[in-house]
């Protein structure tokens, strides 16, 4: 069996599923338009290309057999959105063993209850462009995954960072539902469902959904802030105008997993402990 991952858009998460992965024994070949900032990944094993998904043509690294984890968000180009991902899927050399997409709960728009069987039900351009995405890489001919993460969040980003940093804004009304994950957890799903070569489509959150009035008392609380200003829908971004429950245990039982950060009231201090630690 092959053990080669071709992760393409080293970010985030995909950087602690590379980490998982190399753990376990995979090879891992990383790509990133920075791959400077890769250097801790490198040390570790990953083989580290420069690959920019905005402006180059062609996959440096060969897909042939190899498990393949896309993780290249919707960019802006020269001021308008652009989704890489169908060329990206179409420019893999060689016919890959199995592909993973990270997407989001973006593309099931304003539908409010979430759970594997929901059809997905974009609204915005940006969300229209993921579903494009998603319809690429199940198109592509190989055994292929799409996983749609709520709200991630981790060490240094998050509510509790945007609080810290006086950038963190509530709406006025009405409250709104709101699932999140965290990054650990979030890693480890992928890279478990890559090593089984899960295949379908299926959201992925904790346990726990809360409005963001709530998780900001929470973050208040831990690091002795203020509450967040109050604003119009209008000053917030996009994704922070949905109001939804996503129930993400489908994936969990199809991988075999328990979360270990069931809710932001774990997982926000064990954030804080890790930025301490340095």
């Amino acid at each position: 069996m092959s053990r080669h991952a071709l992760i393409i858009g080293c970010g985030f998460t995909a950087q602690r599923a590379a980490r998982t992965l190399l753990k376990s024994g995979w090879d891992v070949t990383a790509t990133s338009r920075s791959p400077e900032n890769l250097a801790a990944l490198e040390a570790a094993g990953a083989r580290v290309v420069r690959f920019d998904a905005a402006r180059d043509r062609r996959i440096q690294a060969a897909a042939e057999g190899a498990s393949v984890l896309l993780s290249v968000p919707t960019l802006k180009l020269d001021g308008q959105l652009f989704e890489p991902t169908p060329s990206l899927v179409a420019a893999l050399r060689g016919q890959p063993r199995h592909l993973t997409y990270l997407s989001t709960t973006g593309v099931y728009g304003a539908t409010r209850q979430v759970d594997e069987r929901t059809p997905v039900s974009p609204q915005t351009e940006r969300q229209k462009l993921r579903a494009s995405a998603e319809d690429a890489v199940q198109s592509h001919g190989c055994s292929a995954l799409v996983l749609r993460p709520a709200a991630i969040y981790g060490p240094g980003r998050g509510v509790h960072q945007a609080m810290r940093e006086g950038r963190f804004r509530l709406p006025r009304d009405p409250p709104r539902m709101v699932s999140r994950i965290h990054v650990d957890d979030l890693a480890a799903i992928v890279a478990r469902a890559l090593q089984l070569r899960v295949e379908g489509a299926y959201p992925v959150a904790d346990e726990c959904p809360a409005t963001s009035a709530d998780v900001a008392r929470h973050c208040a609380s831990l690091l002795d802030l203020p509450a967040p200003e109050v604003v119009a829908d209008e000053c917030l971004s996009e994704t922070r105008r949905a109001d939804r429950r996503v129930d993400g245990s489908a994936i969990l039982r199809l991988v075999g997993m328990r979360l270990r950060y069931p809710s932001f009231r774990e997982g926000i201090p064990a954030c804080i402990a890790a930025e301490k630690a340095g």
